[in-house]
């Protein structure tokens, strides 16, 4: 059981493998990018950036990093553990992205129980904040700033991508992917959250992004829904769960004010995971 530094990095600018030196990545164009203190790198052109601090904040992830290690989804770490191991033969290296990793918690808990399989591991995010918190948590992970729509990777090198609650560009992901690579992707069902949608939203809207087809260049080959209760006692771990979704938001005032009034709240989690192969 063993994490291994990815080696499969691309140049943003001209698409070229990036060779790692001791503080930087460069192409053979001569682009080079610096390695931060902190162990992650810059791959985000100025260029492509839609803000000048894109992604999430600082709060933000902060607020997601202690609602995810208090293990309130810990059923969801498990079954994306399990979707991603899943046809890996024992003593296989599997080269792993999460797209959108956020702080890390779900490449982190995949470190944890690769079963045998040798991993090597990239998590990508758009937030700085994310990335850094990431590779201060776990220096096993490579970590980069950047985004699913131009991703940083060489083609056809990974074995599997994470994409969760995130946003998917599938061609992106087709391109990146080995033929016979999966794709774990996990999104929220229609009850996903329903009775904190109740508190903090005049009328609740039917909220389901389940994938109802294959994307281009990819078969399904798994879908399973995920449901269970979950109950929150405290403001604070009410206010860090309102604070990782886009309910923060897309609530008005009013709404949130409502759920900071609370002191309690029991909630349904309802989530599909879908497997995809790239054809």
């Amino acid at each position: 059981m063993s994490v291994v530094p990815f080696e499969h990095l691309a140049c943003p600018l001209c698409g070229l493998p990036l060779c790692g030196e001791e503080k930087s990545w460069r192409c053979e164009s001569g682009h080079s990018f610096d390695v931060a203190r902190q162990g992650y790198v810059h791959l985000l052109p100025v260029q492509k950036k839609r803000s000048k601090d894109p992604g999430d904040s600082k709060a933000m992830v902060a607020a997601r990093q202690r609602f995810l290690e208090a293990g309130y989804y810990q059923p969801i770490a498990e079954a994306v553990t399990k979707a991603t191991l899943a046809g890996a033969p024992d003593g296989s290296v599997l080269n792993c992205l999460d797209a959108g990793c956020g702080e890390g918690y779900y490449l982190r808990e995949l470190g944890r129980n690769t079963e045998g399989t040798e991993l090597t591991l990239l998590g990508l995010d758009i937030s700085k904040w994310a990335v850094l918190s990431g590779a201060r948590q776990d220096r096993r992970v490579s970590w980069v700033v950047g985004s699913n729509a131009n991703l940083p990777v060489v083609s056809k090198s990974l074995d599997r991508i994470l994409c969760l609650f995130g946003f998917p560009v599938y061609p992106e992901f087709a391109r990146v992917l080995r033929p016979g690579g999966r794709l774990i992707q996990v999104d929220a069902g229609q009850d996903h959250l329903r009775e904190l949608r109740q508190i903090i939203y005049p009328e609740v809207r039917t909220e389901s992004k389940k994938v109802s087809g294959a994307p281009e260049g990819f078969r399904r080959i798994a879908s399973e829904d995920i449901r269970f209760p979950l109950h929150l006692a405290g403001a604070g771990s009410i206010a860090d769960l309102l604070a990782m979704t886009p309910h923060l938001y897309r609530a008005s005032q009013e709404g949130r004010a409502r759920a900071a009034a609370l002191e309690s709240l029991s909630l349904t989690v309802d989530v599909c995971l879908h497997t995809f192969e790239r054809i």
